[in-house]
């Protein structure tokens, strides 16, 4: 008989070393491949990861949001392919080699970190944000079902449940997407499935003419969306807007009889809360009153403005929002949450999400399984793979509370009263309009302009002159009659400018 220690176990964690490497007597070979042997070296992977860690943290969070360096060292597009080596070869390269070419990388990449980037609409670095962003990379999670991916799914309700409070509803459904432009698009497809279901299962072959209608300063992912759809980009009626860039609720109606007049089918209107260019908030409470007498849906496109729902002072930009079908909402513009962190919100709570976008794969959503299966939330996504992007609001959220992400938009809108004021001051700043929300939107007239009388020959060279600045320029839209063939400045002002 063999004696206990024969036959110990190993120590919860150890394992026998020789277990760990197959010798040539007992390897698992396939197709010349040893099955049962190691894949990657790991010791060098993690210290390759640590090394990495440590240039992150020198050159992007500390170095790239000093004031004193550079928001990016600019090169041409064919100067750049030249100092950066992008060739994949047969053989990989040394972790020493690898650590330069990242070094490389956040050298000549746009720092949209830094305290002086004013270019789309985000910016800045939020440390709680991040840090959920190096968690969910590690973790490398896919949210679709709970068994995955419990924590990150539990997040998301509980974010979307707390979003939809700001709203003014008292439930809802929701779900995070990669862009507000996908937002948008599963807002158009939720409206026309709502009003003619039969297309998702029969096509659009027998549908009617369907219309919706949006500002004329709506985001261009409307006219995507509408081409995606099959709606077509000629269905996307664009309602004219006034001097501020407010949709004109009598010509919404106008165009919505003009439709049915046609023998259209009207089923949408999409307002905006936070245009791109002019930050202008359309009347939702007048619109919602014309989308009640005719029976449509409404979303509304708070990508930009609906971080102002977060603040009792400014949530009045929105007022009437509750009024909503469905709301596209950013937190990661304003609200500084990492790109991206998209939200689409929705006030039915009869699961029309899910009815709209499931395909009931048996072998992903089965009915029984050993936990309630309503957590199962991704056939209300077109995607199957998708990322945890409400954790990193989560977490920003729980390190600044509301009073913190309240303070985040005071201050936004408070540095573009100042903003505003500093251009009143200086010469050969020209204001085009009084902001109500972040976007500034000015002029910069050289002094060898300054003299000329505005006409044709003006505004071509300074057109001419604005094209060297090195900020976002913007063509002017198309309801501002005269200067729309030239460029302004558009400042998109965060909460960490001169912070």
């Amino acid at each position: 008989m063999s004696s206990d220690s024969d036959h110990q176990c190993p120590v919860d964690g150890a394992v026998d070393q020789q277990e760990m490497i197959p010798s040539k007597k007992n390897a698992v070979l396939v197709d010349g491949v040893v099955l049962n042997g190691p894949t990657t070296d790991a010791k060098a992977g993690e210290k390759f990861v640590e090394e990495a860690c440590r240039l992150i943290m020198e050159e992007v969070v500390l170095k790239a949001t000093d004031v004193n360096e550079k928001v990016c060292e600019w090169r041409p597009p064919e100067q750049l392919k030249q100092l950066l080596d992008l060739e994949m070869r047969d053989s990989g390269e040394p972790p020493h080699r690898l650590l330069e070419l990242c070094r490389d990388v956040i050298r000549y990449s746009v720092k949209t970190n830094h305290p002086r980037f004013f270019n789309q609409l985000y910016a800045g670095l939020d440390y709680y944000s991040l840090v959920a962003r190096f968690m969910t990379e590690a973790l490398n999670p896919s949210v679709y079902t709970y068994e995955v991916s419990p924590v990150f799914l539990l997040v998301e309700e509980a974010v979307l449940k707390k979003m939809i409070e700001f709203i003014g509803w008292k439930e809802g459904d929701g779900i995070f997407n990669p862009g507000g432009s996908v937002s948008n698009m599963y807002a158009m497809n939720l409206a026309r499935y709502k009003y003619c279901p039969d297309i998702k299962e029969k096509g659009l072959s027998g549908s009617p003419r369907l219309i919706l209608f949006t500002s004329a300063e709506c985001h261009y992912s409307m006219k995507k969306a509408a081409s995606f759809l099959g709606i077509g980009t000629e269905n996307v009626c664009f309602v004219e807007t006034d001097g501020r860039g407010k949709m004109i609720p009598e010509e919404l109606e106008k165009q919505v009889w003009q439709a049915r007049k046609e023998g259209a089918a009207p089923f949408l209107v999409c307002a905006t809360s936070g245009t791109t260019v002019l930050g202008a908030f359309d009347p939702l409470d007048e619109i919602a009153d014309i989308c009640e007498r005719h029976g449509l849906w409404l979303h509304v496109d708070a990508s930009w403005g609906g971080s102002a729902l977060m603040s009792r002072k400014h949530r009045k930009l929105l007022h009437g929002i509750h009024r909503a079908d469905s709301v596209a909402w950013n937190p990661h513009k304003m609200l500084m949450a990492g790109i991206q962190c998209c939200a689409l919100l929705v006030k039915d709570k009869s699961d029309l999400l899910k009815k709209c976008y499931c395909a009931k794969a048996s072998y992903l959503f089965q009915q029984d399984k050993f936990y309630d299966v309503s957590y199962d939330t991704g056939d209300k996504s077109i995607q199957c793979s998708r990322r945890p992007d409400a954790f990193k609001f989560w977490m920003t959220w729980k390190a600044l509370g509301t009073s913190g992400l309240e303070e985040r938009v005071n201050r936004a809108l408070a540095l573009s009263r100042y903003l505003v004021d500093e251009i009143k001051k200086r010469e050969g700043f020209k204001l085009l309009l009084e902001p109500e929300y972040a976007n500034i939107c000015f002029w910069y007239i050289p002094p060898s302009l300054r003299e000329m009388e505005e006409g044709p020959e003006f505004w071509a060279k300074l057109n001419l002159v604005l094209q060297f600045i090195d900020h976002e320029n913007v063509c002017v839209p198309p309801t501002l009659g005269a200067w729309k063939k030239t460029w302004l400045l558009v400042f998109s002002i965060n909460p960490t400018i001169f912070g």
